[in-house]
């Protein structure tokens, strides 16, 4: 590729370290498309022979079709999947091949590529997430009066229901869609035109191959056309953050599944056992998407620390961008794939549910609130329930089974109406206002969250 300044063959240690073949070869599509659409531009402003751009789109469409039919495999000793492809179309068409690369440098078009790829990467994991959110929202339809205890520092605080619970997660997930949304606008430039790094005397048309490709501008300087990965760090991010919710909600997946909880049972397809006990019912799904979010953050990571340092304007470094980037994307999807059907097919333990939410005097709250609505300031209304709360634990008794007298001793307002007021479907109940947990209240959430996806998908 360099013949010419060079007087000896470079080492073949050097062009194994040199070498990205094994990992950008899943760009050939990207590789191709960008090629079809340069040759084609090509042609049409006369920079070569019309005849010679058609010759070069046939062949190139033509070596698509045989990689993606399996009769054309990839070389391994070839330098990267551009020339792989370059060299391919030489050999199958001739001198014309030689001719696609006029006005284009391997810094820009390896640019192109990645943007064309991660934008089609994208759409795949924008599809799976929202396919998580409806599997979110169809479980909680089913569990809208399903009591289960809140916490808070990881102690059981105030009753809400499991629907009110994981549908926490679905508006997580809603900004992760909205995250990649942004990133792959931003994305959606052309750099190709950019060349090496200061452009082309040639009179190309970059917004004809803009157009082609499906971007919506160009890149407007061509030293950031060809150096500028913040697409890839913006992805990398989005998708750390996706990595980060689906974690939360595997850590409480497996809390959920204990026995110390066992407010879920997973289907035996979604779990596995152990090699000597027996009894075992392992969450390894969660565990290693757990485990799998530490990888991602640390492909964001490399790209960040890749980045940092690197003068204007394309450096070798910028090769390690594909595998940290592809990484991400490969680990991300692999995640939300396996995760979906584990949430369709887990099976939901009211009763256990209920039963936690019982304990633990989950309802203090609305035992001060009773208090505050008979015109009780709330600092006063805390304290008496506190004191209240204190009682309960020396007489090993709840607030729902402590008697009147003891409930009256503490404060005059109470009356026998306090005990629906603290029952925890009236607690759950009246917490109505907008995103509370009350049966209601999550109804129109779900509601809410049906349109936005109706609206995004």
């Amino acid at each position: 590729m360099w013949a010419g300044r060079f007087t000896k063959q470079i080492d073949e240690r050097v062009n194994d370290f040199n070498s990205s073949i094994k990992f950008d070869s899943r760009m050939y599509k990207s590789d191709i498309e960008g090629s079809i659409a340069h040759a084609a531009m090509l042609g049409e402003k006369g920079i070569i022979e019309k005849s010679e751009s058609e010759k070069i789109i046939e062949g190139l469409r033509a070596i698509l079709e045989d990689i993606e039919n399996g009769r054309l495999q990839f070389d391994p000793a070839a330098e990267d999947i551009h020339m792989f492809i370059e060299a391919e179309l030489t050999k199958r068409i001739g001198s014309a091949g030689k001719r696609l690369h006029t006005a284009r440098s391997r810094n820009d078009q390896v640019a192109l590529d990645i943007r064309l790829c991660l934008r089609d990467e994208i759409k795949e994991i924008r599809a799976m997430c929202i396919e998580l959110v409806r599997t979110i929202a169809e479980t909680a339809e089913k569990n809208l009066e399903t009591v289960m205890p809140g916490y808070t520092h990881m102690q059981r605080a105030q009753p809400i229901t499991f629907a009110h619970h994981i549908m926490a997660y679905a508006q997580m997930l809603l900004r992760d869609i909205g995250r990649l949304d942004d990133t792959a606008k931003r994305m959606n430039v052309l750099p190709l035109g950019s060349c090496a790094l200061a452009g082309t005397t040639y009179d190309i048309d970059r917004e004809m191959v803009s157009s082609l490709l499906g971007f919506d501008g160009v890149a407007e300087n061509s030293l950031d056309g060809v150096s500028d990965r913040d697409f890839c760090i913006e992805l990398a991010s989005a998708i750390s953050l996706i990595m980060m919710h689906l974690s939360r909600f595997s850590e409480e997946i497996i809390l959920w599944c204990s026995w110390e909880f066992k407010f879920i049972e997973l289907d035996d397809a979604y779990a596995t056992g152990s090699s000597i006990m027996p009894q075992k019912k392992n969450p390894d799904v969660t565990e290693l998407i757990r485990g799998k979010t530490g990888r991602v953050y640390g492909d964001l990571n490399t790209l960040l620390t890749m980045m940092k340092g690197i003068p204007l304007a394309y450096n070798k470094d910028m090769q390690e961008d594909k595998e940290a980037i592809f990484d991400a994307v490969d680990t991300v999807k692999l995640c939300l794939k396996t995760f979906i059907p584990m949430l369709e097919t887990m099976t939901v333990i009211p009763e256990n549910m209920r039963a936690a939410a019982a304990k633990g005097f989950i309802n203090a709250t609305d035992c001060a609130d009773y208090l505050v609505k008979k015109g009780m300031p709330f600092r006063d209304a805390y304290k008496a329930t506190g004191t209240l709360v204190h009682i309960c634990i020396e007489k090993g008794v709840t607030l729902e089974t402590l008697e009147l007298s003891e409930y009256k001793k503490i404060c005059d307002k109470f009356d026998e109406d306090v005990f629906e007021a603290i029952s925890l479907d009236t607690c759950v109940m009246q917490r109505a206002s907008r995103g509370g947990p009350a049966p209601k209240a999550v109804a129109e959430q779900i509601k809410l969250l049906k349109n936005k996806l109706s609206e995004i998908s």
